[in-house]
């Protein structure tokens, strides 16, 4: 599958992470450019840290776009992978019925699957998930930027699409940068995360 795994520390998968650009926020749905635009992240580098690598726990906590409230430490203990996008990222749009197909087929084993908004108002967002047939929530994050934030030095912020998989003790397990190429890439990884145990 030609799987990149990283086996030194934690800065290091950040730093190689860091220094790739992602989708600029200029462009609208209609109007964006096609998945070759160098604008956007469209390779889908994957990135596996070892456990012994991982840093600390990524503090997953706010209010999703159905409104149910998510507190620190809410899911520990599960598998999550979150989905930093916008609407009008061309290969975001290109993603989105494979990520959904993932969620389902995983949903019955308690993974989780969130969406983290960066760039879009409540309209637009829930406009792209009737579209695309999403049905996992979203954080709407651009105005307080929190998820963001809490994601800060595991994942650049202008690096969308980005997909982050976490382990079941909130650390940063594997990271997909750019346009999920395939389907199995993601199902390899997060069957990685459910076989480890706390």
């Amino acid at each position: 599958m030609g799987r990149r795994i990283a086996v030194g520390t934690m800065s290091t998968a950040v730093i190689l992470l860091l220094g790739l650009s992602g989708c600029t926020s200029t462009l609208g749905p209609a109007a964006g450019p096609s998945q070759s635009d160098p604008r956007y992240v469209t390779n889908g580098a994957v990135t596996e840290i070892a456990p012994k690598a991982r840093g600390k726990a990524v503090t997953v906590a706010g209010t999703l776009d159905t409104g149910e409230e998510v507190t620190a430490g809410e899911w520990t203990g599960k598998v999550v992978v979150a989905n930093f996008w916008y609407a009008g990222c061309a290969p975001c749009r290109a993603e989105a019925r494979d990520l959904e197909a993932v969620y389902k087929q995983f949903q019955a084993q308690g993974v989780i699957f969130v969406g983290v908004d960066v760039r879009d108002q409540a309209p637009t967002a829930k406009t792209f998930a009737e579209e695309f047939g999403i049905t996992y929530p979203t954080f709407l994050d651009v105005d307080s930027g929190a998820q963001q934030l809490a994601f800060a030095g595991k994942v650049a912020p202008n690096a969308v699409p980005t997909t982050v998989v976490l382990d079941r003790k909130g650390r940063v397990a594997s990271r997909i940068l750019g346009q999920l190429q395939s389907r199995s890439i993601l199902q390899t990884l997060i069957r990685d995360a459910l076989s480890e145990r706390p």
